[in-house]
């Protein structure tokens, strides 16, 4: 059997990365390659060979030194027939990986798994033999600079809450009956305020709102005290949620789920918390003119513009007002994800990919 050694962040706990999940459920589901998986040293991946790299299991930008350790091993670790790159693209990072690779003439595979803001800047230095992308949006993006990609969506396993979990979240934190959730950014888009500014709106006034991110820096945590200012000045009921531990269960409790920004930036093209939506049932709301707006072909998404705070607590209003026609949408949704984003049809996708990159060498 064939090998891949999959270069990502290590695939260790905790699973609060998109990227790193992605990683763990391909490298577990595919069926005609044996893939090695990068992990903290003594520790060992259930599903894969664990090729002890990194120092602590690290924050989401791996430091210079964990990366010249991972450029060591492609240098001159045990050879892998093929190397399958999940890092997002950097001039550094792609000139170092197209030397490795050209040294030890190994077949590549490069997924850009969070697309950067500057992409088609760097679009000209990617150098692996496919390139894969998770969104028409990035593929679209690519190809107006010349760049071919292949469109693979994010992989996901089916997800379950119990009644009780539900229950015991929605006390934990005095969560209403009826709320939508904003699991997103707050720093880096408009998202958080234009969430802000739809549950100041007379329409909802009789639906919660809660925010559930976790703050990753000091500009994150002062973004978020002028988030919830701007609520109490506006007279918006908004509950601030930070990193918890039951993020499942307050996303099954929800009416829906709402992620209108004008940037996914360090976000995958399909969220991963969207994705999980759906497969727990509940609808979402996302960005008009946006990779995520892609997910409306599950039927189970409503579309509204970036920063229209209007147009959100209006489609907020709808679903809450319409148990039914919101419970059909997150069916439809989730067996949309089930079909199209489920471990094994990724995949064997993935398999065809390699096949291609091999046999072109």
């Amino acid at each position: 059997m064939r090998e891949a050694l999959l270069i990502s962040k290590p695939i260790v706990p905790p699973w609060t990365d998109s990227n790193k999940n992605l990683v763990r459920d391909l490298a577990r589901a595919l069926p005609r390659t044996r893939a090695r998986v990068m992990v903290t040293r003594g520790a060992s991946f259930d599903g894969a060979e664990s090729v002890g790299l990194y120092d602590a299991a690290g924050a989401y930008a791996p430091s210079r030194l964990a990366n010249a350790r991972v450029l060591a091993h492609l240098l001159t670790g045990p050879r892998a027939d093929l190397w399958h790159f999940f890092f997002a693209p950097n001039p550094l990072t792609l000139r170092a990986g197209r030397v490795a690779a050209a040294l030890r003439r190994t077949p590549t595979v490069h997924t850009v798994a969070s697309a950067p803001d500057r992409l088609e800047a760097v679009a000209p230095l990617l150098f692996a033999d496919r390139i894969v992308v998770l969104s028409e949006h990035t593929r679209r993006r690519l190809d107006a600079v010349g760049v071919a990609a292949t469109v693979i969506p994010p992989c996901i396993g089916d997800l379950s809450v119990s009644e009780g979990a539900v229950a015991a979240a929605r006390a934990r934190y005095g969560l209403p009956a009826r709320y939508v959730l904003y699991p997103g950014d707050l720093e880096h888009s408009d998202g958080a305020a234009t969430f802000v500014r739809a549950a100041a709106r007379p329409a909802v006034k009789a639906i919660g709102h809660v925010v559930a991110a976790r703050p990753k820096t000091p500009a994150a945590h002062a973004a978020k005290a002028r988030h919830a200012a701007d609520a109490r000045r506006r007279g918006a009921d908004v509950t601030w949620l930070g990193e918890i531990d039951d993020i499942h269960a307050v996303v099954a409790g929800a009416t829906a789920v709402a992620l209108v920004v004008d940037t996914l930036h360090a976000k995958m093209d399909y969220p991963l918390v969207l994705l999980e939506a759906l497969l727990l049932g509940v609808p979402v709301i996302v960005s008009a003119r946006s990779a995520a707006e892609e997910i409306a072909a599950s039927g189970g998404a409503r579309v509204v513009a970036a920063g229209d705070d209007g147009a959100l607590a209006e489609a907020s209003a709808a679903l809450a007002g319409d148990a039914a026609e919101a419970r059909a949408m997150g069916e439809r949704g989730g067996a949309w994800v089930r079909a199209t984003c489920s471990p094994a049809a990724v995949a064997e996708a993935y398999e065809r990919v390699y096949d291609a990159a091999l046999a072109g060498r």
